[in-house]
């Protein structure tokens, strides 16, 4: 499931989002209101709480749970009340993606080195997107262009600019480090749902499939030659520390911890190269 961003009215949509436009105060009148006090909102209802509702709704059921109805009913709303505030699920929705970005660090120290901090902000980000597993469903596509989402793009550029490498370098590099981690983020994301989305336990589900390859492939070696060359050769796995981790998600996470020092390692090469300072 791809959802879009940034598909609600425009305008009302960034005023909420950098917070230039005031919801209407509790009991009074909002733009467009008419009627008495006494017909306003009910007190305690802000944007704030509204969204806040709805991330604890998608981190708890997913994104498929998340509606204005079902954000009412955290709240003690009806869906209705809630329109007062934000005009509806998909401007909701572009307020959640940056809220939650508030909480990336962004206090990496300048005393360390620009490897080490992109290195704690790799893990801080992918940390980030699984306790978060939804926001991995909103599409890069189309930014929200939030505070906090430049907060968060602010960081990494200031931390890539440590390198000394130059501007079109580091945009390319921006975009290379963000996908790597989302891509992990999503390989551990569904790791965690795949059993209980098909009632099978990674072992159960690899076990029962390379059975059957090798019936109906008994010339596997032969077709796939690299591919076997390269499972004779590698080392036997040690047993996992936590064997309550799925076995895809070991996976995932050595393959991040891996793919990372690669990649800072050829940014590395990159500053040797350019003679950066």
């Amino acid at each position: 499931m791809v959802v879009y961003a940034g598909q609600g009215d425009a305008r009302r949509s960034i005023a909420l989002l950098w917070r230039t436009e005031s919801a209407p105060a509790p009991g009074g009148k909002g733009p467009g209101q008419t009627g008495s006090a006494r017909s306003g909102p009910k007190p305690g209802l802000t944007v704030d709480a509204i969204v806040s509702a709805a991330v604890a709704v998608a981190d708890e059921d997913g994104m498929a749970a998340l509606s204005m109805r079902a954000v009412g009913e955290r709240l003690g709303r009806t869906a209705m009340a809630l329109y007062t505030y934000v005009p509806g699920r998909s401007e909701l929705l572009d307020l959640m993606y940056d809220a939650v970005h508030a909480e990336l660090p962004s206090d990496y120290p300048d005393t360390e080195n620009w490897r080490a901090s992109l290195t704690r902000w790799a893990e801080d980000t992918l940390a980030f997107h699984l306790r978060h597993p939804w926001v991995l469903q909103v599409s890069q596509a189309r930014p929200v262009l939030g505070p906090h989402e430049y907060t968060a793009l602010n960081t990494l550029v200031r931390l890539l600019h440590g390198t000394g490498l130059d501007a079109h370098l580091l945009r390319r590099l921006i975009g290379t480090l963000f996908h790597f981690v989302r891509g992990s983020a999503q390989t551990v994301a569904e790791s965690r749902q795949a059993a209980a989305v098909t009632g099978q336990s990674d072992e159960e589900w690899w076990f029962a499939r390379s059975a059957l390859l090798g019936e109906v492939a008994p010339d596997f070696a032969d077709r796939f030659p690299d591919v076997d060359r390269l499972e004779s050769e590698s080392a036997p796995e040690p047993p996992p520390a936590d064997d309550t981790v799925p076995y895809l998600e070991r996976q995932a996470r050595e393959t991040f911890t891996t793919g990372l020092g690669v990649l800072l390692d050829g940014i590395e090469a990159a500053v040797r190269r350019t003679g950066a300072p």
